[in-house]
């Protein structure tokens, strides 16, 4: 009988393209994928990863394998899904996935409601980058995800997943006190082109999206320092080495030294839970959404 912890390492490397990367998306060791793929190969007698360079790459019988694996993923989300619609309670277990300032600003909340109203219903938070998250739901690895997206650059949906808008979280410039902008009430992009800024990692959607809102509004974008969480790049604000364009879900308290001012046009993102298309007739799916819906009127 094929084992479906080998089965989902060999998904996960097909999709991420590497033993290393499967491994960071799973939560496991290197050396503990290559052991599933070992022992997938004698259940299959069959050689699924062939060297490529420094990579691998799938054999003509590991894809074959992942397409099947693919049905058998989803058809065990749907009978999951049908047994837990039939005893027609609220029970877990429920995996989460969100995104950093969702976790931090959002799921505690979210938490302690569904804690309160499904004592039955255990639920783990994963924090973990949208498009991960994405991937994680389809292949069942997580039962829902909170994920974002932004104004002009949007977080494609991938086949077989269904998506509810929570609410749209406003963004604006972090400046220092002393900033001769600091006192506006409202700044407009195209007034920042000389401004140093602090963003957040290459490779990351924030990233992604201040560098496209900065050059829709013919400012090249000059970064100063990078960094992931929002409390750093306000310390480094504070300090007058760079203003930072934050969200205000996650952002948590302003440094003494620094201000936010409104940006014109608005912007903003929205953030959205999505699950995969089985999935849905969960209750404790639909409970779960009940709780970040009403989670979001808060915000």
């Amino acid at each position: 009988m094929l084992d479906l912890d080998r089965l989902r390492a060999l998904t996960t490397i097909a999709q991420y393209g590497s033993v290393s990367a499967a491994a960071d998306v799973l939560g496991i060791t290197t050396s503990a994928v290559s052991q599933q793929i070992t022992k997938l190969e004698r259940e299959t007698s069959a050689t699924l990863l062939e060297r490529n360079g420094r990579g691998v790459q799938l054999t003509d019988a590991a894809h074959v394998l992942v397409q099947h694996a693919d049905r058998i993923l989803g058809l065990i989300t749907e009978a999951e899904a049908d047994l837990e619609a039939q005893q027609g309670g609220v029970v877990g277990p429920l995996r989460v996935a969100a995104f950093p300032t969702a976790a931090r600003g959002l799921m505690p909340q979210v938490l302690v409601d569904a804690a309160e109203r499904h004592p039955r219903l255990s639920v783990t938070l994963t924090e973990c980058d949208p498009m991960a998250s994405q991937t994680l739901v389809l292949r069942g690895e997580s039962d829902l995800a909170v994920v974002q997206d932004w104004e002009g650059s949007p977080l494609p949906i991938l086949e077989g997943i269904e998506r509810v808008h929570l609410f749209d979280d406003t963004a604006e410039v972090a400046v220092p006190v002393s900033h001769p902008l600091a006192e506006r009430e409202d700044v407009e992009m195209s007034e920042l082109a000389d401004e140093k800024w602090i963003s957040s990692p290459r490779g990351t959607i924030c990233f992604d999206w201040l560098a496209d809102t900065l050059r829709r509004r013919g400012v090249e974008p000059r970064i100063a320092h990078y960094s992931g969480e929002y409390p750093t790049q306000l310390a480094l604000v504070a300090a007058g080495l760079g203003l930072a364009l934050l969200p205000r879900l996650g952002r948590g308290r302003l440094w003494p030294d620094v201000v936010t001012v409104p940006v014109r046009p608005l912007l903003f993102r929205s953030v959205y839970a999505l699950w995969r298309r089985e999935a849905g007739r969960r209750p404790a799916v639909r409970a779960m959404v009940t709780a970040l819906r009403s989670a979001a009127d808060t915000v």
